[in-house]
């Protein structure tokens, strides 16, 4: 399957990339700068269980692979001497590798992607849902359905899916009309092995 990317991802098909964000620390980092903006790796090492430097590292590592930035201070008197950084996009995508030492890359990435999907998902089950409006907790979806398709149709399924979202994702919080709120979406495509 090719990436078409209609959200505007940021493509990643090095698998010495994908060996590099498949670390618990560097994608909590990239995840957080993803959603929250530019911050500094003292801001973010609450957020991804290390140290200031020890985050400093990570987004060093992260930048030689173009995932962040530098980013200017923001507004407001800032520490000059704080290094801002920024995710180069707001989300990220990749396609399994074809060599041996790439799909192993790939699934290492992907291992650590739905480990803290699923970390999300628990979290919001305990914190979040309980304390939202009772009609955005009936709104939301959860489902397990298995389905029987070709490979051609799997393709065709996931490309309707991401054509459908892709105008929420593309304009953004700023985009979005009066009323509306972030909704996290985790899909996760997992065909099953044939017997």
């Amino acid at each position: 399957m090719s990436l078409r990317n209609p959200y505007g991802d940021f493509e990643i098909t090095d698998p010495q990339a994908m060996r590099a964000l498949a670390h618990p620390v560097r994608l909590a980092a990239l995840s957080y700068l993803q959603r929250n903006g530019p911050a500094t790796a003292t801001q973010l090492s609450e957020h991804v269980g290390a140290s200031p430097s020890v985050t400093s590292w990570h987004l060093r590592h992260l930048e030689t692979f173009g995932l962040v930035s530098d980013s200017p201070a923001p507004e407001g008197g800032a520490d000059k001497r704080q290094r801002w950084w920024q995710a180069i996009a707001r989300g990220f995508r990749f396609e399994m590798p074809e060599t041996p030492e790439g799909a192993e890359a790939g699934r290492m990435l992907r291992t650590e992607v739905m480990s803290q999907a699923l970390d999300q998902v628990q979290h919001w089950i305990a914190e979040v849902e309980p304390a939202l409006d009772p009609r955005w907790s009936r709104a939301t979806g959860s489902s397990n359905t298995r389905v029987t398709v070709t490979l051609a149709e799997a393709e065709a399924l996931e490309n309707a899916i991401e054509d459908l979202l892709a105008p929420y994702v593309q304009r953004g919080q700023g985009g979005a009309p009066d009323g509306a709120e972030p909704v996290r979406l985790i899909r996760m495509t997992l065909p099953e092995a044939t017997s």
